[in-house]
């Protein structure tokens, strides 16, 4: 067996490890809502969301489509500078903080902690190789502006949508009691979380394929980028363990303690998030469930009276988003910086 064969071995490893860590990391994405609504208990909560991230491989095999994944893969950085080693340390920096973070029960983007490792990594490259005056040819500019603006985009999109529902669901129920809407909106929750955790798979699961297939080409098993089935098949097994797994900690930020909801809130918040990521999906473009959910959360939240939505910790949660791209980045650049000093070559 080549050192070539072993390294890419490794780096699938390591990239399947991370969408593992992605569903992790997110469990309180898919679960929280409905979790803090008390419709499902939590393990059959996360089995409902592990078996919807995974669910969403189909559409993939039926169509072959996975824009996202080559969004990820070689829309953002430039290939030229891609080999095993840059993506081995850009991996490792995007685990190393979404463990971090973990720790901390701040729910930051697995998505931007990927795409921030990744480009740290090359640009950590192209500094030793060409300078520092030079560090930007990693990038590939117009894949990072369609990402920046929808980093903006997303979480205001998931609240606006939320907000909204909310208010024809008012409307709609406006001579029903709590009671009675809560006992319906307890069933509709069902399909709701159902639908958060696809768009969660369709689009979180993608980044990994990304990935894997740009280690793929920059080793020479690939001619050209693409997404084949083992990949699909063991990134959206990856991150449907991690659901199943769970991350306890953030689940208490996002559903109990970001504002209280109930289930028509639950159903509201998590349709919005749904529609707000199967949108840019559908374009290809990579965005954070955990913006897009929380941005929704607050909409419901903001829809009986903005002191309802606890806006301090919503500050802190922002802090950790825009710390999430450079941090990452940063943590990829130290990796391939060592790599330098003990490897001696990319």
């Amino acid at each position: 067996m080549s050192e070539t064969l072993i390294l890419v071995l490794l780096i699938v490893f390591v990239a399947l490890a991370f969408d593992y860590i992605n569903g992790f990391h997110d469990a309180a994405n898919s679960v929280a809502t409905i979790v803090a609504t008390r419709v499902l208990t939590p393990f059959q909560a996360v089995v409902w969301a592990a078996f919807f991230n995974f669910a969403a491989a189909v559409p993939l095999f039926l169509t072959g489509e996975a824009g996202v994944a080559k969004t990820v893969g070689s829309g953002m950085v430039e290939l030229k500078y891609v080999t095993p080693l840059v993506i081995l340390a850009g991996l490792l920096g995007a685990i190393a903080w979404d463990l971090i973070t973990w720790w901390f029960g701040l729910p930051t983007s697995s998505s931007h902690a990927l795409i921030g490792g990744y480009a740290g990594a090359a640009i950590a490259r192209v500094a030793f190789d060409e300078g520092l005056s030079n560090i930007f040819h990693a990038i590939v500019i117009q894949g990072w502006v369609k990402t920046l603006f929808f980093i903006v985009l997303a979480p205001m999109l998931g609240m606006a949508l939320a907000y909204l529902l909310m208010i024809i669901v008012y409307w709609g129920f406006r001579n029903a009691t709590p009671r009675r809407m809560d006992r319906w909106f307890r069933h509709l929750q069902l399909l709701s979380a159902a639908l958060f955790s696809y768009s969660h798979g369709a689009n979180d699961a993608q980044k990994t394929m990304g990935i894997i297939a740009g280690v793929l080409v920059a080793a020479g098993y690939l001619e050209e980028f693409r997404v084949d089935w083992w990949v699909i098949l063991s990134a959206h097994a990856a991150i449907a363990l991690g659901t199943m797994t769970g991350g306890w900690r953030i689940v208490k930020t996002m559903g109990a303690r970001l504002t209280r909801l109930k289930p028509r809130g639950g159903f509201c918040a998590e349709t919005a998030g749904a529609l707000a990521i199967l949108f840019p999906t559908y374009l290809g473009i990579p965005v954070s469930t955990t913006h897009v959910i929380s941005g929704a959360i607050a909409g419901v939240g903001a829809i009986r009276r903005p002191k309802a939505v606890r806006w301090g910790l919503a500050t802190n949660i922002l802090w950790a988003w825009l710390l999430t791209l450079p941090a990452a980045a940063l943590v990829a650049a130290i990796c391939m910086t060592l790599i330098r000093v003990f490897v001696g070559h990319f």
